[in-house]
C-alpha cells in the first residue's frame, strides 16, 4: 500500500487550498459568463452585425482551448501560481481594452486573444489540477466538485451584477470594474503553490506514478481508446455551453423578453450548477463516472428539445435554466476524475488541458455558428438542433470508457 504525505499543511490546510481555489474560480469565470450581455450594446455602438462579436468570442474559446494544454504543461513543470498570475493579468488587460474597442480587430485582440489566453491560465481547469496535486486522494472528487461549483457561483453572482452595473454606470465602466477584480487572483494564488515535481499516489489506493516525461505521458494517453472517447465527448459540452452563454440573452430579446429575463436565466444556470457540480463530485465516488457523463449529456439534449418545442416565456426560461444548470459543468468532476484515475496526477493539468481543448473547439463552433446562422437565417433553430444531436452522440460515446489505471501505473511498485 502506497503512502502519501500531502504538500498542504500548517497554514495551508486542505480547506484553505480549496477555499482560495474556489475564490479564483469565481473571479475568473464570473466576467467571462456575462460577455453575452455586451453583444447588443457593443454591436449597436459600433454598428456591427452579430457575427463580429460572435467571431471574437469564438476566437476566445478556440484560443482558450489551444492555450489550456500549454498552461497545463507550464503549471506541471513550474508551478500553478505562476500560471494563474500571468493568466489573471492577461484577462484584466483584455477586459480593459475591450471596454474601448471600436473596431473588429481590436475586439478580436481583447475579447478574443487576450481573454482567451488569460482564461487558459486562470480558469478552473488549472485550479482543479492544483487540487489534484495538493490534496489527498480522499479529498479530490469533492474538491473537483467544489472548484467547478465555484465557477458556477461566479456565473450566478456576476450575471445580475453585470446587468445592474450596465444600467447604472454603462457597459464600458462595467468591463473596467471587472478588469480590476481580476487582480485579486494574484495574492490568492499563493495558496496553490505546489512543488514543481512531486510523486502523488493515485486515487483508489493504486500504486505511485512511475517517473514519466511529457512526451511519454502524451503518447500513453492518446494510445488509450478511453481517453480519446473522453476527449471527443467533451466537445459537446463546450458546444452547448458556449452557444447558450453567448447567444441566449439575445435569443430571449428576439422572442420579446427583457434583458433582465436573460440575466436571471444565465444566473439561474449558474445557481443550479452549484448544486449540480457538487452532486456530480459526490456521485463520482459512488457510481461509474462514464455512466454519470452519459446521463448528463442525454438530459441536456432532452432539456434543449423540450425548451425549443414550447413557447418561450419567463417560466420556461427559468425551468430550462434550472435543468441545464444541474448539468452545466457537472461533466468536469467526472472527466478530471477519470483522467486522474487512469494516468495519475503528475501530468493531470496537461492531460486535462488537451481534453479541454476539445471542449473549447466545440465552444468555438457553437459561438461562431450561432452568429453566422442567425445573420443568414434570422434564427438560431439549426444550432439548437445541432446541440441536441451532439448531446445524444456524446451520451453514447462515453459508455464504452474503461475506468481503471493504465498498466504502467498499476504495475510499478510503490
Amino acid at each position: 500500500m502506497s503512502t502519501y504525505s500531502s504538500p498542504v499543511g500548517r497554514w495551508r490546510t486542505p480547506s484553505l487550498v480549496i477555499g482560495s481555489g474556489c475564490l479564483i474560480a469565481i473571479l475568473a469565470f464570473g466576467p467571462r459568463s456575462t460577455l453575452g450581455f455586451f453583444l447588443t450594446p457593443l454591436s449597436m455602438a459600433n454598428h456591427w452585425g452579430r457575427d463580429v462579436f460572435a467571431f471574437a468570442l469564438a476566437l476566445q474559446n478556440l484560443l482558450w482551448g489551444i492555450g489550456q494544454p500549454f498552461a497545463g504543461m507550464i503549471a506541471d513543470r513550474f508551478g500553478t501560481n505562476r500560471v494563474l498570475c500571468v493568466g489573471a493579468l492577461l484577462y484584466a488587460l483584455g477586459l480593459a481594452i475591450m471596454a474601448h474597442a471600436t473596431s473588429g480587430p481590436v475586439l478580436d485582440l481583447s475579447a478574443g486573444i487576450l481573454l482567451g489566453f488569460g482564461l487558459s491560465g486562470s480558469s478552473f481547469m488549472v485550479i482543479l489540477a492544483a487540487f489534484g496535486k495538493l490534496l489527498p486522494a480522499e479529498w479530490r472528487s469533492r474538491a473537483f466538485g467544489f472548484g467547478t461549483a465555484a465557477g458556477s457561483f461566479g456565473q450566478f453572482l456576476y450575471s445580475p451584477v453585470a446587468v445592474a452595473l450596465m444600467d447604472n454606470f454603462g457597459w464600458q465602466q462595467t468591463l473596467t470594474i471587472f478588469a480590476a477584480t481580476m487582480l485579486a487572483v494574484l495574492p490568492l494564488s499563493l495558496a496553490l503553490v505546489a512543488p514543481r515535481s512531486q510523486t502523488i499516489s493515485q486515487e483508489m489506493g493504486a500504486a505511485q506514478d512511475a517517473p514519466q516525461s511529457l512526451r511519454q505521458a502524451l503518447s500513453e494517453a492518446f494510445a488509450q481508446r478511453s481517453y480519446v472517447l473522453l476527449v471527443l465527448g467533451f466537445f459537446t459540452c463546450g458546444f452547448q455551453l458556449q452557444f447558450i452563454t453567448v447567444h441566449m440573452p439575445a435569443y430571449l430579446v428576439d422572442r420579446g423578453l427583457s434583458a433582465e429575463v436573460g440575466g436571471w436565466t444565465i444566473a439561474t444556470i449558474g445557481l443550479f450548477n452549484i448544486i449540480g457540480s457538487v452532486t456530480s463530485g459526490w456521485l463520482g465516488d459512488r457510481m461509474p463516472k462514464r455512466y454519470l457523463l452519459s446521463i448528463i449529456y442525454f438530459v441536456r439534449a432532452a432539456a434543449i428539445f423540450v425548451f425549443i418545442s414550447f413557447p418561450v416565456t419567463p417560466f420556461t426560461c427559468l425551468a430550462f435554466a434550472a435543468t441545464m444548470g444541474l448539468m452545466w459543468l457537472s461533466t468536469v468532476p467526472p472527466t478530471n476524475g477519470i483522467i486522474a484515475l487512469m494516468f495519475g496526477t503528475r501530468w493531470l493539468a496537461t492531460l486535462s488541458g488537451f481534453a479541454f481543448f476539445s471542449h473549447q473547439l466545440g465552444g468555438f463552433l457553437g459561438v461562431w455558428l450561432g452568429g453566422i446562422v442567425y445573420d443568414r437565417t434570422g434564427s438560431y433553430n439549426a444550432v439548437w438542433w445541432l446541440a441536441i444531436l451532439f448531446g445524444v452522440l456524446s451520451a453514447l460515446i462515453n459508455m464504452p470508457i474503461v475506468e481503471k489505471p493504465v498498466p504502467r501505473a498499476a504495475v510499478v511498485p510503490a
